[in-house]
């Protein structure tokens, strides 16, 4: 699984990246500070199941503070886009190309409306009255409705400009050997993570004419954002969430676009709290609405942490950024948790209590979780055991969230 930051430039990618893997980038107040792609390793937040056994665990990956289990997934961080990367403008085929085989993007826009489309600050320059000469002001007011617009327009035409490249061979080719037309664009956008049940789904719900071969520009760019929302999954981060215009902006996207998943954040905040827990300066779990104080501050600091908890987790209940790494997984790919456990013995050869959690797509069965653990598991497969309750289960049994399973072979 893949995670893809996207965004303008200068909207907070870089931070919220850092603030998720604390890997050491470089953050500037100017646009295009990413180049290339940054990846690294953030964090899901689940319910651990240790204390259903009252026992700790000890995790081979990620790690767990007070029955909070992080599960590893990894993040990139790409170059900003600007209108017309879909035809080269800016970095955008760059970009463009670095995104395709993220399998769910996360939206970063700049909630304060302190930057224009292209993420540079927008500044009023006027005669002081009470000094002679310029004085700079930075202001605020850009409509940051219009980053989403151009933003999913510019996506849609990368899908599109694909597809129309090849349309009318590949269209009527379909048809003339009665190809699978689903099995045919999805080898088309194979390179993209587009798979046949995206385009099928596609089809069932848009009111596209029969033939392929027929449809016009309009429909053919129809077909390519549905299948593009389909099969990059996106939520909006309202980032800067805590700058003066920022709770009016989020309220003004959240009206335009109802149907869309949004949250807000403020990743400048997480990336502060985290690095001070790591300092071990405060007690602080991701995802949480409140730290505790461990040491002595200086002066600024503990004024920086209480703006912290005044303008953010006060308001907010949280920085937004663990929540939006959540929502993007299990609301948006819809994965689940499950971790191996047997029904008599937590722990592993090593002596590890509960080492492991994986992530598996929803609809997943028992037998999947066992070729997911290893191929001769799935092949000599007999049932597997819920740990909790002893009752043996199937081949067929549809995975839970935070399911505790003991797979049982030949």
């Amino acid at each position: 699984m893949l995670i893809g930051l996207i965004g303008k430039p200068n909207v907070g990618k870089s931070t919220f990246f850092k603030a998720a893997t604390l890997a050491e980038i470089e953050i500037g107040d100017r646009p295009f500070v990413t180049i290339k792609p940054n990846h690294g390793v953030g964090y899901v937040k689940v319910e651990c199941v240790d204390k259903e056994f009252n026992v700790k665990c000890n995790p081979n990956h990620g790690f767990c503070i007070d029955s909070h289990r992080f599960v590893p997934v990894e993040l990139m961080d790409v170059a900003g886009l600007v209108p017309g990367a879909s035809e080269g403008k800016g970095l955008g085929n760059q970009f463009l190309d670095d995104l395709r085989n993220a399998d769910v993007f996360i939206h970063i826009v700049d909630a304060s409306g302190e930057t224009d489309v292209e993420g540079k600050q927008i500044i009023d320059f006027h005669s002081s009255a009470n000094e002679s000469g310029i004085e700079r002001k930075q202001t605020s007011g850009y409509d940051v409705c219009k980053d989403i617009d151009f933003l999913e327009d510019e996506l849609n035409k990368w899908y599109y400009g694909i597809l129309i490249k090849v349309w009318k061979g590949f269209a009527r080719k379909a048809e003339m050997e009665k190809t699978k037309f689903s099995q045919a664009v999805a080898k088309q956008f194979s390179g993209l993570k587009v798979n046949e049940e995206h385009v099928k789904e596609v089809i069932r719900n848009s009111d596209l004419p029969e033939k392929p071969s027929t449809w016009s520009e309009d429909e053919i760019m129809l077909f390519a954002s549905e299948l593009r929302k389909l099969s990059k999954p996106m939520i909006i981060a309202a980032n800067k969430c805590d700058r003066p215009d920022a709770e009016k902006n989020i309220k003004k996207i959240e009206n335009k676009y109802p149907n869309y998943l949004i949250y807000a954040c403020s990743a400048d905040s997480e990336l502060a709290l985290r690095q001070a827990a790591k300092s071990e300066l405060i007690e602080y779990i991701p995802g949480n609405k409140d730290f505790k104080i461990l040491k002595d501050l200086e002066e600024k600091q503990k004024q920086a942490l209480e703006k912290i908890k005044k303008n953010v987790l006060d308001v907010y209940e949280g920085t937004g950024v663990q929540e939006v790494l959540n929502l993007a997984v299990f609301d948006l790919l819809k994965y689940i948790a499950i971790f191996p456990a047997g029904a008599n013995k937590l722990g592993d050869s090593k002596g590890n209590i509960l080492p492991d959690c994986f992530l598996l797509p929803s609809g997943s069965t028992a037998l999947d979780f066992a070729y997911y653990l290893h191929t001769d598991f799935g092949k000599n497969f007999i049932k597997a055991i819920d740990a909790r309750t002893k009752k043996a289960l199937g081949k067929n049994y549809g995975l839970k969230h935070r399911d505790a399973l003991e797979i049982v072979t030949r």
